[in-house]
């Protein structure tokens, strides 16, 4: 009697190992025609892409299959491809089954995405939007054209290369993880799906992003979002900040903050920024004057648009720029000059587009030409298409020699020693601009003192001669006398000889000053002389096309 049934047991275990072996030999051979299968789908739903799979591997007692050494190639430039998949995992969601649904699971391990110049100027210049080139329903294809409930990356890795010795831009050891995104669930919540994302930002610097996203908002998805990147180092955005005339070496960004993208709303609240020993400089030169012109245009537009715009919220709590230099370079100018500020301190707390968010400060210092002790306090309250500003800024003993590219630029004069300052108080309301502004001169001496002196011509050492004894008769023997013997001018003519008023009545001197007695016709001559001297203190901002 026993050995019946251990017989049948015998039966039972050959037929069940002779069902895998004819399972796993059925899988194999499907292998390939599935290959070419998904292929074929896969490419039928792209637009300007192509998708290369080298090999397929179905698992049946899993009820999935893995994609191994897949590659996507952009149409215009195949070489390099953008994209490569060491291994992409697409199975059932076994949890979506308790909800009475079937749902794919797709997980990709070690993807890798390399983009290139010609990759990007190609995707920015096609007529089809990067969003309406089928990216979703391929990757519905792979799926079979299940909805995807739950993707995952494992160890992803983003690299872009630039034209020119730059280092790449790369993020490394990316891990996302989305939850939920058929809303299976059907939680009493705005943004249903739990996504996670972390990664390695040029090597150094982290990104972390928590919350929770509606991956089925139309038109596009909506996202709710904790950010925090640490210690982003600067300098790899060279590439991309040298198209706009800006130059950035070192430094390094921290922030943190919440994200919220959506359909109808766009909002980004940043609890701190610290931006820390960044050197920067805005290069004007006259190749690309029209471009930075429309630029600064489309700019200042842009700000208008959004301010007080209750679909754009922004706002920054505090800001931090600590041990920078911030330059300016005129590459137009005869000769070519460079304004910069170092040791830079700068905070700017509520910073918002919104009205009711309150007012904005700003604080600066730093030293101008590296001598000049900056301060300057600004409050800025946002309006619908402007901004109402008040303005006080004080720049002292800056050293003349140190700007005597500037001055030669737009006086046409040489200077070797001096000290500038300048006062200033100016308020913005409903687009009226009023304040004063007092620039302060001591101990200027005009001309280089050099050999090449003797070499200039009889016209120029006259001219010189003359700036000098204007200079004489203007002289500022002390900052008491120097504003009481102040000079009040129109602003728009820029004629800043001592001091100057914005759309201040003549008849009164700026706050906390007294009037003086008409300028003879002597002193007049001169300060016609050195006007233009001192209007290239005053003006050197209207170089990069500014008014």
């Amino acid at each position: 009697m026993a050995l019946p049934i251990r017989r049948r047991w015998l039966w039972l275990l050959g037929l069940f190992a002779l069902l895998v072996i004819l399972t796993y030999g059925l899988a194999r051979l499907t292998d390939e025609p599935l290959r070419r299968y998904m292929e074929y789908r896969v490419n039928q739903r792209l637009t300007g892409y192509t998708v290369q799979m080298r090999a397929l591997h179905v698992h049946p007692w899993t009820v999935s299959f893995d994609l191994e050494n897949a590659t996507i190639l952009q149409d215009a430039n195949p070489d390099p491809p953008v994209a490569s998949l060491t291994k992409l995992t697409v199975s059932v969601d076994w949890r979506g089954l308790i909800h009475r649904r079937i749902v794919a699971d797709i997980t990709f391990d070690r993807p890798t995405v390399y983009l290139d110049l010609r990759q990007v100027r190609t995707e920015a210049r096609s007529d089809v939007p990067l969003k309406e080139r089928g990216w979703q329903e391929a990757l519905e294809a792979l799926a079979f054209d299940l909805k995807i409930n739950r993707l995952r990356i494992r160890d992803g890795d983003v690299t872009y290369v630039d034209r020119g010795p730059f280092k790449p831009l790369h993020l490394s050891r990316l891990q996302l993880n989305a939850e939920n995104i058929r809303n299976i669930h059907s939680p009493e919540r705005v943004y249903p799906s739990d996504i996670h994302l972390e990664g390695t930002v040029f090597d150094a610097g982290r990104l972390s992003m928590d919350g929770h996203a509606d991956f089925l908002a139309e038109p596009h998805v909506g996202v709710q979002a904790a950010v925090q990147l640490e210690q982003i180092q600067l300098d790899y955005f060279k590439p991309i900040t040298n198209r706009y005339n800006v130059g950035v070496r070192n430094g390094s960004l921290t922030l943190a903050g919440t994200i919220e993208y959506a359909p109808k709303l766009t909002r980004l609240m940043l609890e701190r920024v610290l931006i820390e020993g960044v050197d920067i400089d805005y290069t004007h030169t006259p190749r690309t004057a029209e471009v930075e012109k429309a630029r600064g245009q489309q700019t200042a537009q842009v700000a208008k648009q959004v301010a007080n715009e209750p679909t754009v919220q922004l706002r920054i709590d505090r800001l931090d720029v600590v041990k920078s230099n911030f330059g300016f370079v005129n590459q137009a100018a005869a000769p070519a000059y460079r304004i910069v500020l170092t040791d830079t301190a700068l905070s700017l707390e509520h910073l918002s587009n919104q009205r009711s968010e309150g007012p904005a400060v700003a604080r600066l210092r730093g030293r101008l030409m590296g001598s000049g002790q900056t301060h300057v306090t600004a409050t800025v309250q946002p309006q619908t298409g402007s901004a109402d500003m008040d303005l006080t800024a004080r720049i002292e003993d800056v050293d003349m020699a140190r700007m005597k590219d500037l001055v030669r630029a737009y006086g046409g004069f040489d200077v070797s020693a001096g000290e500038f300052s300048v006062f200033t108080e100016l308020r913005t309301k409903s687009g009226a601009l009023t304040g004063y502004i007092k620039p302060v001169f001591r101990g200027v001496k005009v001309g280089d003192g050099g050999e090449g002196t003797q070499e200039k011509t009889l016209r120029h050492r006259l001219y010189e001669g003359l700036v000098a004894m204007a200079e004489k008769i203007l002289k500022n023997r002390s900052r008491g006398s120097s504003l009481r013997r102040a000079r009040r001018v129109d602003s728009r003519s820029r004629k800043m000889a001592s001091d100057i008023a914005i759309n201040a009545p003549r008849s009164r001197a700026p706050p906390g000053r007294t009037p003086r007695e008409e300028p003879s016709r002597s002193s007049r001559r001169a300060e016609a002389v050195t006007h233009k001297g001192i209007t290239a203190i005053c003006s050197a901002s209207e170089a990069g096309g500014l008014s």
